[in-house]
């Protein structure tokens, strides 16, 4: 996949821009809309929840902000690469070119968006009293494993909607139920002592864990969280490629 995006980088580069014009197309804040979105989400959750669970908690906002921009670059990044396929048949059925780049495209393009709110739940964690330092830096780990999980989704969720529309509808209903059982805007703690560790089943769960130890607690997550979150990358990338590419060459004739 990476020596074909070696070989397409003109192609490669014009659909992610592609993509940021379709997306923006006729709004009046444009990309704004990328930082704005998270950032009205965060407020909503805030304003409702506030009173629930976070009078005894410092750095609330934080807490469901870390929350939020996993969730939403998780959503952002899969939904896109889910419809790339579909989205661009009229291209690849009538050119010769991997159709792996539409989906990568996608994905680049949400990685632009989650940057952009990066920078800002950043700017958040300062005015909130936050510090950073050195043990800031192993955030990288989990912004880069973030975007390969991702990928690894949008390759399983890509092939399947090509066959079966109905993905689209129940992935919707997963994803609401995703953002209940990843604690976004609840501690874990309300939960039975016993079930807290089930949490770590949900990977969306562990990135977001991992922002939050490293700005609200101040330190790097321990080689568990690592780990866990290795093994969930790996073997969600593995599953994205079996997939993909058992069903890559049957694409034609479905779509």
């Amino acid at each position: 996949m990476i020596k074909k995006l070696e070989s397409y980088k003109f192609l490669f580069s014009e659909l992610v821009k592609r993509d940021f014009k379709k997306k923006y197309k006729r709004t009046v804040l444009g990309m704004l809309w990328s930082i704005i979105s998270p950032l009205l989400n965060v407020l909503v959750l805030l304003m409702i929840f506030k009173n629930i669970f976070g009078n005894n908690r410092p750095h609330f906002i934080i807490y469901i902000f870390s929350g939020t921009l996993v969730m939403s670059f998780y959503t952002e990044c899969t939904q896109g690469c889910m419809r790339s396929l579909m989205a661009n048949a009229p291209i690849f059925t009538k050119i010769n070119v991997p159709k792996s780049l539409f989906l990568i495209s996608k994905s680049v393009q949400a990685y632009i968006n989650f940057g952009l709110t990066l920078l800002v739940y950043f700017v958040f964690c300062l005015c909130d009293g936050l510090t950073f330092g050195l043990h800031t830096l192993s955030l990288i780990y989990p912004i880069v494993m973030l975007l390969l999980f991702n990928i690894g989704v949008g390759l399983t969720l890509s092939a399947l909607f090509v066959f079966f529309r109905d993905i689209e509808y129940l992935y919707s209903i997963f994803l609401l139920l995703l953002n209940y059982i990843s604690a976004i805007f609840y501690p874990v703690d309300i939960v039975p002592e016993q079930y807290q560790r089930l949490f770590y089943l949900n990977p969306v769960y562990v990135f977001i864990k991992y922002f939050r130890i490293v700005m609200i607690e101040g330190y790097a997550p321990s080689l568990t969280i690592h780990l866990i979150i290795l093994f969930d990358t790996v073997l969600i990338l593995l599953i994205g490629f079996f997939i993909y590419k058992k069903f890559n060459h049957e694409f034609l004739y479905y779509v």
